[in-house]
């Protein structure tokens, strides 16, 4: 029997000041994530950024918070319950650091009869810190389970065509019509990932945005930028009423242009009617909740913008969730 397994990122358990921690030092442990020697990785992490984040990260999580707990997990499970109404085969979740675990998962569907799993990481676009390291935890859960299992990974989807379908009927149905500019804003990455994701010696990296990156099966950058172009087109959006930023940046290095520095200059260059996405994820959670539509919000405002309109994520939309049904049967 066929099962599918979905993972998302993660988020704590809780918002006890010790889930916190562990959470950001599970997480910032991943060497595909902090990705330094593992003496100064181990440094940087315990002693300077979660003795120094966790009240900060905690205060945020306490904005979105619900009866249910974290957005992320509950929607995620929702999207789960669907998807397995559509496909009328076993589904599980994990989340790549904390729980519900990928161990506990994949027992659950190899519990269940499952023979064959196709495992969906959750990230339209390809990254070393979110894909690369989500497939390879699950190689490595199931080595240690030591069970004869085919897995199937789906890979990066972010010019597919239903995926896009998906996104624009999102747009179209949330976005203002008297908007001044569509914001594609993405998660960002060290700029360092790109190269290291890179299979080629040489890359050009002023032609990541373009069809002609030799590179766009692996590069971030490229993806990111044809997901929005893609989408601008099929909603005929003119070119000058669409950008691309990236959000959560840490520290130096990061793929430009920042959201948060965008929010506060947008309105001196006559954009007051904002429309706000973020494709990068297809499950709302703390980067979109929170940094977007409440802290990017107030930063637009302030700065003199008028309108300010999020569109949430894909969640557990029925076109979605049929897009990830055909996904899994291929």
């Amino acid at each position: 029997m066929k099962g599918i397994l979905l993972v998302n990122l993660g988020s704590p358990k809780d918002l006890k000041d010790i889930s916190i921690k562990e959470y950001l030092r599970e997480f910032l442990s991943d060497d595909l994530v902090v990705d330094y020697p593992k003496f100064i990785q181990q440094i940087l992490v315990k002693w300077i950024i979660v003795p120094n984040r966790y009240k900060k990260t905690q205060e945020a999580y306490l904005k979105i918070w619900t009866e249910r707990g974290s957005p992320l997990i509950h929607h995620t499970k929702e999207l789960g319950m669907h998807l397995s109404e559509a496909s009328s085969l076993p589904v599980e979740l994990a989340m790549r650091y904390q729980k519900p675990s990928i161990k506990d998962a994949l027992t659950s569907l190899i519990d269940k009869g499952c023979t064959s799993i196709t495992a969906i990481p959750l990230y339209p676009h390809f990254a070393i810190s979110t894909t690369l390291t989500t497939k390879n935890k699950i190689i490595e859960i199931m080595n240690e389970l030591d069970k004869e299992m085919k897995i199937n990974f789906v890979e990066p989807f972010y010019n597919k065509p239903e995926y896009i379908d998906s996104l624009c009927s999102l747009i179209k149905e949330h976005r203002q019509e008297d908007s001044d500019l569509l914001l594609f804003s993405y998660h960002g990455i060290p700029i360092r990932h790109l190269r290291k994701a890179n299979p080629y010696k040489k890359h050009d990296y002023r032609l990541c945005i373009n069809l002609e990156c030799k590179s766009k099966d692996f590069c971030y950058r490229h993806q990111v930028h044809e997901t929005a172009r893609l989408c601008a087109e099929k909603l005929n959006i003119p070119k000058d009423k669409w950008k691309v930023s990236f959000q959560s940046r840490i520290g130096p290095g990061w793929l430009k242009p920042f959201t948060d520095k965008e929010l506060t200059k947008l309105p001196e260059q006559g954009i007051k009617r904002l429309d706000v996405i973020s494709p990068s994820f297809v499950i709302d959670n703390l980067e979109t909740l929170e940094e977007i539509n409440i802290e990017g919000r107030q930063n637009f405002l302030a700065a003199g913008g008028k309108e300010f309109n999020y569109i949430p994520c894909l969640n557990h939309r029925k076109d979605w969730v049929e897009f990830l049904n055909n996904l899994s049967k291929k």
